[in-house]
């Protein structure tokens, strides 16, 4: 591993065993407004449960993580932009193991060649009927994607400087199942990244660990 991503794989670690961010950064990119109030989506009695994996990996003395446009199938997430994830089966030890395998079927990444480095707050969505557990991990190179055509249409690599410039966040109207509402999003390329996935890579964002990440210092300072 190259040394320049030492100290922020070191804060990383440290954050995710601290209290997290929580629902407060979850739901500054949730859709506004919400039924019943901003933390109202409380999981119902036969929520389904699910895992993704956040992995990051460094490329060109910066750190990416690997989301996936879905493709267009009958369900409320057609289209959309996620982490590699889906739901749990009964063979799956628990929630990471569900993490990792979707993403091995997924993307081709088998966990033996990753590390995982803790996890964020799990978050209900409501649309699918789904409890998700954001697992994080780390890989010291960047892997060679293999993609599964039926569950995978694109692979966007997404770099953090993108993520965490403040460019990258914007907000629009949209309509969503017969509603007018504000959608904040991430920008990344053509992609708008908004909904669940956008809520929990928000709580990623903010960890202290972000403001070591290589070149997140230069990308703040001020020009001169």
């Amino acid at each position: 591993m190259q040394e320049i991503f030492e100290p922020f794989l070191r804060q990383l670690r440290h954050d995710l065993r601290q209290p997290l961010p929580g629902r407060d950064a979850q739901y500054q990119m949730a859709p506004r407004p919400r039924p019943g109030g901003e933390f109202a989506d409380a999981p119902h009695a036969d929520a389904r449960h699910g895992g993704v994996l956040a992995l990051l990996y460094p490329h060109d003395a910066q750190v990416f993580l690997p989301l996936i446009l879905r493709p267009t199938y009958p369900g409320v997430h057609s289209g959309q932009i996620g982490f590699p994830g889906g739901g749990y089966e009964p063979a799956d030890d628990d929630l990471t193991a569900t993490a990792l395998r979707e993403t091995y079927e997924e993307i081709g990444v088998h966990a033996s060649r990753y590390t995982v480095l803790g996890h964020l707050t799990t978050l209900y969505v409501s649309p699918s009927n789904y409890l998700v557990q954001p697992t994080v991990g780390w890989i010291d190179y960047r892997p060679e994607f293999n993609l599964d055509p039926y569950e995978v249409a694109a692979l966007i690599e997404a770099p953090l400087l993108t993520l965490l410039n403040p460019s990258a966040r914007r907000t629009e109207p949209w309509t969503l199942r017969g509603r007018e509402v504000e959608v904040p999003y991430f920008a990344v390329d053509e992609h708008a990244i908004w909904g669940a996935t956008a809520m929990m890579l928000n709580e990623l964002l903010t960890l202290p660990a972000m403001q070591v990440a290589p070149g997140v210092a230069r990308q703040r300072s001020p020009r001169r």
